[in-house]
């Protein structure tokens, strides 16, 4: 690889990093809706007039229409290019954030911050790794996916600080302004910047036969996605990634809650610490999988969140815990989450080739939506009723144990071709 295609490579790739360093406002909404309970409680004619079971609602409807409209976005991304796909998150994304800054009305809120957020983001995000990887040979897959998606988990370290002092200089309505405005800005003009390789560039390096330890092999087929939906395969892997995307997500939307009766106002610090976790988690599983697989970086990641999901039972929400232990356990939370979005995309590309990515990264993701969407409205409802996350947690854990089984079942860079078409055998070269 020479030396400029390899300079443009890593130009794409931190491209997207920024972008999804912008889009990764989502895993900041626990301080936002920290302000909208504070609004609801001190009342006024401009408060808020919500009932507390419904505080994530927007947050996880967002998560739902993120993972949905990733598979728009990944076709769109596919057929028109990374530029347009991300240009569009970036409008969008700041429209729905403007669109909130005028309003505290709950219906308003689900579809600015849900919908119109929610669809900007998933544009954003489908267009930020795909031009990436291709410019990469198949052994950095995973540090590329890893670098690039780490951007979204390591939004919260600067954007949790800075929401809190908007939030007390100009409130919650003008900071959601000024994100909008910014992040239009942002995206837009980072979308400029990615880029796909010529039709003549190929990446060096040949990938090892499928099933070996290192398993950056990629699929002898490129699947397109009804071939990709006919394979068990898929379904076990949808499945667990429904549970370790959901478990992480019902601790990330309620955390500075949980942290606020320990650390008071300073439990933001929670939301920015458990991003470097987040951001860390994506890169060392990239770095990670490729050297001993995909399949058991994520057993001994399930296995690890369950744990920690146990262990966090008695501190999370509790009047009496230690600071450290909480900023602990939210960082080493963060850092298993994040290894999801790294070996996910991964493991689609290693399955399903890179001819389709976009579009069938974009229905694996979907799974990411459903489990945030799912865990996020039980978690909330949960706690309002019992004023407890010890329930949430422990299905969460027994979740986790089921998915961390399920894995053994997986062979990292070996697709199921039990049940593609004899004509896309035959297209691709046949199964090896």
């Amino acid at each position: 690889m020479s030396q400029s295609i390899k300079n443009r490579g890593w130009s794409v790739t931190f491209a997207g990093t920024g972008i999804n360093l912008a889009l990764g406002i989502l895993y900041t909404w626990s301080i936002f809706k920290n302000a909208i309970q504070q609004s609801i409680e001190t009342g006024g004619p401009d408060a808020f007039n919500w009932s507390i079971a419904s505080l994530n609602d927007p947050y996880a409807v967002c998560c739902l229409v993120f993972a949905f409209l990733m598979i728009v976005a990944g076709r769109c991304q596919d057929r028109f290019g990374p530029r347009i796909t991300a240009c569009i998150g970036g409008i969008l994304v700041g429209l729905g954030f403007i669109w909130i800054s005028q309003t505290t009305g709950y219906a308003s809120w689900i579809i600015g911050f849900g919908v119109l957020a929610g669809t900007g983001i998933g544009f954003g995000y489908a267009a930020a790794t795909p031009p990436a990887l291709k410019w990469f040979p198949p052994a950095k897959t995973g540090l590329i996916t890893g670098l690039v998606v780490s951007g979204f988990g390591l939004a919260s370290v600067y954007i949790a600080p800075l929401s809190q002092y908007l939030l007390e200089i100009w409130g919650l309505q003008k900071a959601m302004l000024f994100f909008g405005i910014t992040f239009l800005i942002v995206v837009c003009g980072l979308s400029m910047l990615l880029v796909n390789p010529p039709p003549e560039h190929k990446s060096e390096g040949v990938a090892p036969e499928a099933g070996t330890t290192n398993s950056t092999a990629t699929a002898q087929q490129d699947y397109k996605a009804l071939e990709m939906m006919k394979t068990r395969t898929f379904y076990t892997l949808w499945f667990i990634y429904f549970i370790g995307a959901g478990a992480g997500l019902m601790v990330i939307g309620s955390v500075a809650g949980m942290a606020k009766h320990s650390m008071g106002e300073m439990a933001f610090l929670v939301v920015a610490i458990m991003a470097v976790g987040n951001a860390g988690g994506r890169i060392a599983a990239g770095i990670v999988s490729d050297r001993i697989g995909r399949s058991l970086t994520l057993t001994v990641m399930l296995t690890f969140q369950t744990l920690l999901m146990l262990v966090s039972i008695p501190f999370m929400g509790s009047e009496d815990s230690s600071a450290i232990i909480l900023v602990l356990l939210a960082t080493f939370i963060g850092f298993n989450y994040g290894t999801n979005l790294s070996l996910f995309p991964s493991f689609t590309k290693d399955l399903w080739g890179m001819k389709n990515f976009g579009t069938n990264y974009g229905i694996v993701f979907t799974a990411w939506g459903v489990g945030g969407f799912v865990m996020g409205r039980l978690s909330q409802t949960l706690h309002a009723k019992t004023g407890s996350y010890t329930t949430s947690f422990l299905a969460a854990a027994i979740l986790l144990i089921i998915g961390a089984l399920l894995t053994f079942t997986l062979k990292s860079g070996k697709a199921d071709n039990a049940h593609i078409p004899k004509s896309a055998a035959l297209s691709h070269g046949g199964s090896k």
